[in-house]
């Protein structure tokens, strides 16, 4: 016949602790049913190795989840309460069962156990105060980082926008021939800073695809530094106004709209301008550099720069404007790529707003 191991019990206001005195348990079956607790095992007990089992009908409804585990010296058993609370009793009936006994061990009284409920909250609450703490350091150093380069950029490109329009007024259409000698330096400072944002969107500093930004920042240095700043010829043609003029107007609405959200704040005229003005300005600043990719594949078929050279068999080298061909197809590419993304952004951005709205 099964005999009834030793069982001893202690309470918290959620839990049930049971612990069965059976060594090396096997067999272990445990489960709630009707507010019951059945338990069969096979193990070395008070009266030796046998088969032991028992049945508790608790004072108050628990849940039928039941965790239970096994060691060489006992079988712990955890009961989930129906509601928390502090049973007065165990066992539905006033006479406890003769094999139960308090589980000294873990006993705790009741204003006890609410103590220690006290001091589990208490360190939760000093664990996520500290972890706010962290995170809005990190926030307010990530901010911080991420407004200076806005405003440095926004600085740059508007320097660059404000210069080349006061001198287009001065100067008139004589301006359109040097302006890379006039612009080039901080054009070129602004558009190194540039690849910033590709590692910002790399390691999500800011939630910005990579391909589209890396797209904008490659294809841009390619022109600045392969066409314009390696060939002197390039200098004072009048598509280098073109390209810087039009890639400062887009820069000089983008950067401040980054600044603003940098503080979770928004200017309704700005937001637009941000989503609207690349539709036109975007395409156009394309088209420029492409113009200008095509004005320097003759120079670099004269100069022979960054050719190719071939075995000497062949006696001839592949010449850069080889590159520049693929290029420009890899640009109206890109254009594409980019103006997908872009407008989806717009689409988004707007669609979000009015649903604000309504």
């Amino acid at each position: 016949m099964p005999l009834t191991p030793l069982v001893y019990w202690a309470q918290r206001h959620e839990d049930i602790y049971l612990r069965v005195e059976l060594t090396d348990a096997q067999d272990i079956d445990v489960h709630v049913h009707e507010n019951i607790l059945q338990f069969k095992a096979q193990g070395h007990g008070a009266k030796g190795q046998h088969d032991y089992e028992f049945s508790l009908e608790f004072l108050s409804p628990v849940k039928p989840e039941v965790i239970h585990r096994s060691t060489q010296r006992q079988v712990s058993i955890t009961v989930k309460k129906g509601q928390h609370g502090w049973w007065e009793r165990l066992t539905l009936k006033e006479r406890k069962p003769v094999f139960l006994a308090p589980d000294f061990d873990r006993w705790l009284d009741e204003s006890d156990a609410e103590m220690e409920i006290r001091e589990k909250d208490e360190k939760k609450n000093r664990l996520k105060a500290s972890r706010h703490k962290e995170e809005e350091g990190f926030i307010s150093l990530k901010t911080a980082f991420l407004f200076v380069y806005n405003l440095v950029q926004f600085l740059g490109f508007s320097w660059i926008f404000v210069n080349m329009t006061v001198r287009l007024f001065i100067f008139g259409q004589d301006s359109l021939y040097d302006t890379f000698h006039t612009i080039s330096d901080v054009m070129f400072f602004c558009q190194i800073l540039a690849a910033v944002e590709v590692l910002n969107a790399a390691f999500g500093v800011v939630h910005s695809g990579v391909i589209p930004t890396l797209i904008q920042v490659v294809g841009r240095n390619f022109v600045l530094f392969i066409i314009f700043g390696s060939l002197e010829e390039m200098h004072n043609r009048p598509v280098v106004f073109f390209v810087f003029y039009l890639w400062s107007a887009i820069e000089i609405v983008r950067y401040p709209f980054y600044m603003l959200g940098c503080f979770n704040t928004e200017w309704k005229t700005l937001t637009w301008l941000r989503y609207t003005i690349w539709i036109p300005l975007y395409p156009l600043g394309v088209l420029a550099e492409a113009v200008a990719v095509i004005q320097s594949i003759p120079i670099f078929d004269e100069t022979k720069l960054f050719s190719i050279p071939l075995p000497k068999a062949l006696g001839t080298s592949i010449s850069f404007s080889f590159v520049l061909y693929i290029y420009l197809v890899l640009m109206f590419l890109g254009l594409l790529i980019n103006f997908r993304h872009l407008y989806k952004q717009r689409k988004r951005r707007f669609r979000t707003k009015k649903r604000k709205a309504n």
